[in-house]
Formats: structure tokens, sequence, C-alpha cells
């Protein structure tokens, strides 16, 4: 009797989309099942692992070592595959009677296609499968036109001029993760217009396969069993969901840049008003960080795509740990000591009366 190999959910999009949001709800729901999971970060910081690792539904410190936790934080998943992973998925085939489900959060940056394709090695074939691979898609960023466009109207101004468009990593990054999309869940649906849903989810139609389902979701919440045992079979049929990267032999990053910076924070307004600040100064995509506020036991969680920040406290500060305030900051020609420079300058500025 053929033994059962591990089903893989490979949840993949665009910087800020809410996967980690949605791993959490998930983890939260487990319903008796036994997940493991593998977290991968760009950037100098673990700050998704930290959020996962404080959920408070056993993904805790240890877990790194007793295999609830896995994360990678030297770079993309699909860049590391012959690395890191692949050491990874060894020690999870080891333990495969006491899993149930793997779950694979790559990082905003990271192609989808070639960590499927991994799959397709003998040492992964034998054990796992990739039940499905799952696209978040931020819809008010779809909506403002950020990181999706009308297809056909890009293919017409390519036409007409080679510097619009064509080089955008930003916009073939996000085709190519809806191509290989086997489920799109259309998130932070609930401040968006019918006509602006209607919009949105033609550009995600735009770029997908032929029945390839659209899952309206806020704040992470879906149903597990919308999200689990699809049973695709991915890794089987990846090499004919044409992407953009097709004829690339390596995947690089080099259009991105990750920095991070240490700030003296006094107030939360304070903070998010400088960094309304450099955004619009600057070629930011991402930030993201924790923030420790004066006389305040609580870390504050500090997250922003593009223009639009949100913050929460989510734990009290460890005694053994530094109360520093830390932010990342991912974006295009990004130079560190000046928006360091720029941060600083505004936090120390004196508040209008």
């Amino acid at each position: 009797m053929q033994t059962r190999k591990i089903p893989a959910t490979i949840v993949t999009g665009f910087l800020g989309s809410g996967k980690t949001t949605l791993l959490r709800h998930l983890l939260a729901n487990a319903q008796g099942r036994r997940i493991a999971v593998i977290v991968n970060e760009f950037g100098e910081l673990g700050i998704d692992g930290e959020l996962l690792r404080g959920c408070g539904i056993g993904c805790d410190e240890n877990g790194e070592e007793n295999g609830q936790l896995y994360e990678l934080a030297n770079g993309c998943l699909c860049c590391t595959v012959q690395e890191e992973f692949a050491p990874v998925m060894e020690q999870l085939a080891k333990r495969r009677d006491q899993i149930d489900h793997l779950i694979i959060e790559t990082s905003g940056l990271a192609l989808p296609k070639p960590l499927v394709q991994a799959f397709q090695w003998p040492a992964l074939r034998n054990t796992f499968t990739v039940d499905a691979v799952v696209t978040v898609v931020d819809a008010p960023a779809v909506a403002a036109g950020d990181f999706a466009d009308d297809p056909v109207a890009v293919d017409a101004q390519r036409r007409a001029d080679d510097n619009l468009d064509h080089d955008s990593p930003l916009h073939e990054l996000f085709e190519d993760q809806l191509a290989t999309a086997d489920l799109v869940i259309v998130h932070k649906t609930d401040g968006l217009t019918a006509e602006e849903l209607v919009g949105v989810e033609a550009a995600i139609r735009a770029e997908t396969l032929p029945g390839v389902k659209l899952v309206h979701a806020q704040h992470g919440r879906i149903d597990m069993g919308v999200l689990l045992g699809l049973e695709r079979a991915v890794e089987d049929q990846i090499d004919q969901r044409k992407t953009h990267h097709d004829e690339e032999e390596d995947h690089d990053h080099d259009a991105f840049d990750s920095v991070q910076v240490t700030l003296d924070v006094t107030s939360r307004e304070g903070l998010l008003a400088a960094l309304q600040g450099v955004v619009a100064r600057h070629e930011i995509y991402r930030a993201k960080g924790f923030v420790a506020l004066p006389g305040v036991a609580m870390r504050l969680v500090v997250q922003g795509v593009g223009t639009r920040f949100d913050s929460y406290f989510d734990r009290p500060w460890r005694a053994d740990e530094a109360r520093k305030s830390r932010l990342v900051l991912i974006g295009s020609e990004l130079n560190a000591a000046v928006l360091q420079a720029e941060l600083s300058e505004a936090l120390a500025a004196p508040v209008a009366a």
C-alpha cells in the first residue's frame, strides 16, 4: 500500500497582502489538524516569524526546535530551495506520521513557480504533494492601481512605448503570482464599494487560469476547508503555467532593497506621520517592525503598504529583550543612511500646536 503523501499548501501574495494574518487565523482554528509551517522572511528582521511565535497557540520560542515553526530568514524561498529548504523538508519527511498538512508562506518578493517545481525532485515527490497554490491579493491596493493593471491596456502601452511598465518588477511579479494560483483570496474587501470590487476581480481574472476561484476575506478570516484539501497535485501541472520569468535561469531581487532603521519614537502618531513623509519621497513598497513607546509596557507592531499604515499592540515586552524601535523598509533604490536621517529628523521635530 502506498504511503500517504503530505499535502503542502503554498501561500503567496504581494507585500502586505495579509499572508501572515491569514496564516495566524488558520493556526488558531486548526480544529485538531497537525499543521507544520515554513515561514520565509525577506529582510534582516524575522518579523513575520515573531508575530507567529507570539500567537499564543503553541508557536512559542521553542518552535524551531520541536518542528512547529520553521523560519527561513536569509532571502526568498525560491532562491534558497537547494540550501535551507531541502534540509527542512527532510526533517519534516521524517515526521510524516505527525503531520496532517504543511503550509509554506513565501516572501512577498518570491516567485511561486520555482518553489512548486522543487516538489518535482524525487526526494520531495515521494513524500509531499502540492495541494494548491493560494495567492493572497490586497484588494484596496489593486483598486488603487498600485500592483496591477489591465493587461490589455498594458500590452497596448508597451507596443506604443517600451518604457511603460515594461521593466516593472512589481507588475510582472503580481501577474506571475496570479498565473500560478489555484485559489485567490481577495483580501481586505470590507472597505471597497461594489463597483471597486468588480474592477478588482476583473483585474485578477485577467491573469488567472480558467476556473480559478476568487474568495473574499477580511482580517484573514476564512474557513479552513476552503484553503486545504484541494488535491491539485500542482507539481504535475506547474510547467504548463506560463509566467514572465520562465526563461530566466535565476531569480534575483536586485530591483528591491531591504534596509533596517532604529528609531527613537515618542508617539505612535508621530511615527506614522514620519513614515507617511518618507513614503511620499522614496520608492518604499513595504514597512514593518516593532516599536517601543515610552511608558508603555506593550510592544507596538507597525505595518504599512504604500501610504497605508496599521499599528497595534501585540504583547508585553519581555524582561530579557531590548526595548528598541526597529523597522524594515522594502523598496527600490533605498539608502539606509538617508532614510535613517530623515525619519530621525522628523521624529525629533516639535509637534505643531
